[in-house]
């Protein structure tokens, strides 16, 4: 059974073991693919796993040994699905382990935002504390969380997670879900997506990118939103448009914004957002603490055993 996993390194830089791959049979493990070298890597492979590598249709029609294309995240949208399943290849993601650590991220995002700790700290390191006439200043307003308004969007085990950490802090809850749960989560008040982006104070993206929400964060739903609320990407970058929320930011329509993907990955350097106004940036790193990326590479090589066994999970649809 001839395994290729085509980029290996962001999910495992050296800090983690593939020894559990390899016992399932021979693997040849690349830091990184280029386009070019996908269908001569993976000519002769019956499992790929990928994490950001594009398998789409052109290249799943080269890889006639393909059996089983093992994806190192929860968002799928890298592969042809549709083109997968017409060849008989089974798909599958890893759905749950990173759901404390994005969420967590989320935070980290808004918790900058709102007490600026990072800036303050960075003025310590200066000498202006030392230098300073008072015993304290700072340089934004200092903007408690308790009685503010979260507005999330997307319900699935990431977005409950962050708003029970949003309850937590004493905030009220706004959710949003394309496939409305039958019951809402504790304490979080389902709402249609225009309600949300209005009412809130802080809106959070936790949904998968798909064709028809691509673009969701558009010039027309941000001029819903309050001026002082603040926006958080940490699902995916293409859910943003990027131009439309430079230009809310610079324009001071919007407070502020946290995000940790971009529409295009790397960005160029010219993505207006890299320097907008009270926008942070964070490299798409939610979700790669040491404990999730060994969750994910575990899960994987869980969800290949179990294809071997003729009972796969976690198939996406």
């Amino acid at each position: 059974m001839n395994i290729v996993v085509l980029d290996a390194y962001t999910c495992n830089p050296g800090d983690l073991s593939w020894d559990g791959l390899r016992a399932l049979g021979p693997c040849d493990i690349y830091d990184r693919t280029p386009r070019d070298q996908v269908v001569p890597r993976a000519r002769n492979a019956e499992i790929v796993l990928t994490n950001k590598t594009v398998l789409d249709r052109d290249a799943l029609a080269s890889l006639p040994e393909l059996r089983y294309i093992g994806v190192l995240a929860t968002g799928y949208n890298i592969v042809d699905v549709a083109a997968a399943r017409q060849r008989g290849v089974v798909v599958a993601n890893v759905p749950e382990y990173g759901t404390p650590t994005v969420a967590q991220a989320a935070f980290a995002l808004l918790l900058e935002l709102t007490n600026h700790v990072g800036h303050h700290a960075q003025t310590v390191r200066e000498g202006r504390w030392s230098a300073s006439p008072d015993f304290c200043y700072w340089d934004y307003p200092l903007i408690e969380l308790a009685s503010l308004t979260m507005g999330v969007v997307g319900l699935g085990r990431i977005g409950r997670a962050v708003a029970q950490i949003a309850r937590a802090f004493g905030m009220t809850v706004l959710g949003y879900d394309r496939y409305a749960p039958r019951v809402a989560p504790d304490e979080v008040r389902l709402v249609d997506l225009d309600q949300l982006f209005r009412q809130s104070d802080v809106v959070t993206l936790h949904c998968p990118l798909t064709e028809e929400n691509r673009g969701l964060v558009h010039a027309g739903r941000l001029a819903l939103m309050k001026p002082s609320a603040f926006l958080l990407n940490t699902a995916r970058g293409g859910l943003v448009v990027d131009e439309d929320l430079a230009c809310a930011l610079n324009e001071g329509r919007l407070a502020g914004a946290g995000l940790d993907v971009l529409s295009v990955e790397p960005p160029p350097p010219d993505n207006p957002l890299v320097v907008a106004r009270n926008c942070l940036i964070t490299p798409h790193i939610a979700w790669a603490t040491r404990a999730a990326r060994a969750r994910l590479i575990h899960t994987a090589v869980e969800n290949i055993r179990a294809f071997l066994r003729g009972q796969p999970v976690n198939v996406v649809t």
